[in-house]
């Protein structure tokens, strides 16, 4: 081989070390956020209602700096390369997307679009060749997002409130349907589609025990008012 032909192979495999670990910098900036908002978030399962907007008032700020990195990392990512280097940052990205989830449930009790977590992140339309919110990243989170509400369907009734379950158990059976139309043919996010049966029929098992001592409205009823 040519020895200027492994200069120039040297050169590039240097800049690609380069390159990762100005990725890893940024995506390790992004996990500290991502564990700063989760660590805050966990505590909804200890919170009394009437003290959860301010709970999530304080994860907010955390979650808009998020776009002060991904655009860190969209600024170092060569053209069209985008597809070559997500895997580094796609687990945090998915992170985001659950907290950004889990904060709009449980401010509002509707489910966050793909396309609002992206004004949240800053996904420029011109940066996209470099950075953008996948749709199976997106639908990893929103997954997390409905484990996490199974676990609060158990803690609020511990809390008291016994309404919490049925509202949890109506979203949940709604978005359930969404995913039952979707074509997934990604083997993870098939698998985790699967794991929602599970979550679903533990929340319905918490409704059926609440309705059953009559601590709160039907979830027929609950249904009907929305």
């Amino acid at each position: 081989m040519d020895s200027r032909d492994l200069e120039n192979i040297n050169a590039l495999l240097d800049q690609d070390v380069e390159l990762r670990e100005r990725i890893k910098e940024q995506v390790t900036e992004l996990d500290k956020k991502t564990r700063t908002m989760t660590g805050l978030l966990n505590k909804i399962h200890s919170t009394p209602s009437a003290e959860l907007p301010k709970l999530l008032d304080s994860v907010k700020p955390t979650l808009n700096s998020c776009s002060e990195t991904t655009n860190a990392i969209a600024a170092i990512i060569p053209p069209n390369q985008f597809w070559r280097w997500k895997d580094m940052w796609s687990n945090s990205l998915r992170n985001v997307v659950f907290s950004a989830a889990l904060i709009e449930y449980l401010s509002t009790g509707s489910l966050i679009s793909i396309h609002r977590v992206e004004e949240i992140l800053e996904v420029k339309e011109e940066q996209k060749d470099r950075f953008c919110l996948p749709p199976e990243d997106y639908l990893h989170g929103i997954i997390s997002m409905v484990n996490e509400l199974s676990r609060l369907a158990v803690n609020s009734v511990t809390l008291g409130n016994f309404e919490q379950p049925i509202r949890i158990s109506v979203f949940v059976k709604d978005l359930f349907a969404g995913f039952s139309m979707l074509n997934l043919k990604n083997d993870t996010l098939r698998r985790r589609f699967d794991s929602l049966k599970y979550d679903l029929k533990k929340i319905e098992e918490v409704v059926y025990d609440v309705s059953l001592r009559k601590l709160a409205p039907s979830a027929h009823k609950t249904e009907e008012s929305k």
